[in-house]
């Protein structure tokens, strides 16, 4: 049975039918030599799975940017606008600009113009030919799209897996249903990608432009907006005059955030008055944190965070898969940066990224192939113990429950903070708070 509410496309889970369709598809890929060749480097691909007005069901397949320098390939669809087409406007005018580096040119359509001008006015060309439409049957270029927002398209939006599905349901009189994009091939050295595992789609180049594409249909609501239901109240560890100790619920946010859903800060401030935060988690991760009961106190405690004086583990379970081909003990080190253009993702960046490094230990592994890690993190980065168990130079298992770095099959995200030990700001003591993570049980 198809789910009554299409996929919200930047946090979900994979619906069962895109599940199938996906494993039917690695496996065309794998046993096609052409296709294989095509894929294998490393590309992101998508699965869409629509009805028509009859009920019957159809499966569209995409695959994101170029395929060995290809825009279009049988039984894929079709790019929205093939950019690439060899005698197209596009690519003629690229090569004309290129050749103007080293030989200038005065014709009317180059005198008076440098070639970065010239290809700043190509590429906004190039999005004005980009026509999408949506399930209410409007159509907008992307340059529309973005503009309406305040932005500038950037480079490459449009051509990802994604709209190039729902613009061909929509082409075809279909209903998009449910979706899901993944990875095949060799994983790239920057992104946390493997494959077969489900990703989201990107924010910078897909927000704006799924945003439009998906109105007129009834899409699943964004995960984070959504109150916390409660089902778990936050324990208090610790209370005295200057800091406040509390184990998180997984699902609350820490702080207040975008939305108008309440945190654990707020959630104190209304019982004890003034509390301030010190520290964050994700709002997925549960387990101890430190809030102060005064400025002092936060001043304090966030000094002993900037000297990497605190010290906190974290317990995770990491999802199943091939054989477990490191130490049970060892040290990770991966810079880490943002990756801009697919917040709130953080990718391993040789060049610019920031020092980030973690210890591990193996607790035990589970029959079913799943393991119960500790994490020590030496630096603070942000996401950095969930890159550094995805990522393929990393544990290459991603921590189970992890929509973002490829494992969004729990209900959850199975990231505890285990215990924090900090100077206490009052006492001028080390004080350390643990608590029992979930993943103990079996």
């Amino acid at each position: 049975m198809l789910p009554d509410k299409f996929t919200y496309p930047f946090r979900y889970t994979p619906h069962p039918s895109v599940r199938d369709a996906a494993a039917d598809m690695i496996s065309e890929i794998s046993s096609n030599p052409s296709l294989d060749s095509l894929f294998g480097e490393g590309k992101m691909l998508g699965v869409l799975v629509c009805t028509d007005n009859e009920g019957r069901q159809h499966t569209i397949k995409a695959f994101s940017g170029l395929a060995g320098g290809r825009s279009t390939v049988p039984g894929f669809a079709p790019p929205i606008y093939d950019w690439a087409a060899p005698e197209g406007y596009f690519r003629k005018r690229e090569a004309q600009i290129s050749s103007l580096v080293n030989n200038p040119c005065d014709c009317p359509d180059c005198r008076g113009l440098s070639p970065s001008r010239m290809s700043s006015e190509l590429q906004g060309w190039l999005f004005a030919q980009y026509k999408v439409r949506n399930a209410l049957g409007e159509v907008r270029t992307i340059s529309q799209i973005f503009a309406e927002r305040g932005l500038v398209p950037p480079g490459g939006a449009g051509d990802c897996a994604a709209p190039k599905m729902l613009q061909e349901a929509y082409s075809r009189g279909l209903i998009p249903r449910a979706m899901g994009e993944f990875w095949y091939g060799r994983s790239p050295e920057r992104e946390v990608r493997e494959q077969g595992r489900f990703y989201p789609s990107c924010t910078g180049k897909c927000g704006p432009l799924l945003s439009y594409m998906l109105q007129g249909l009834d899409v699943e609501p964004n995960p984070l907006d959504k109150e916390y239901d409660g089902s778990d109240l936050p324990g208090i560890l610790h209370m005295d005059d200057a800091v406040i100790v509390v184990d998180k619920p997984s699902g609350m946010l820490s702080v207040p955030g975008r939305t108008k859903a309440g945190s654990l800060l707020e959630w104190l401030q209304a019982r004890y008055g003034e509390v301030y935060s010190c520290h964050r988690l994700d709002m997925d991760t549960s387990g101890v944190m430190v809030y102060a009961r005064s400025m002092e106190a936060k001043v304090d405690i966030e000094a002993q965070f900037a000297r990497r004086e605190v010290k906190k583990t974290y317990r995770a379970r990491l999802v199943a898969g091939g054989p477990w081909n490191h130490s049970d003990k060892g040290t990770i080190v991966l810079p880490l940066s943002l990756d801009y253009y697919d917040r709130p993702r953080q990718m391993v960046d040789r060049d610019n990224g920031k020092p980030a490094v973690t210890r591990y230990e193996v607790i035990r592994k589970f029959p079913d192939g799943e393991i119960d890690i500790r994490f020590t993190p030496l630096t603070g980065r942000s996401h950095q113990i969930r890159v550094h168990a995805a990522h393929s130079e990393g544990l290459g298992r991603p921590i189970k429950g992890d929509k973002l770095y490829g494992a969004p099959d729990s209900g959850r995200l199975f990231l505890f903070a285990e215990s924090i030990c900090f100077r206490h700001p009052a006492t001028g003591e080390m004080t350390s708070f643990c608590v029992k993570p979930e993943v103990d049980a079996e």
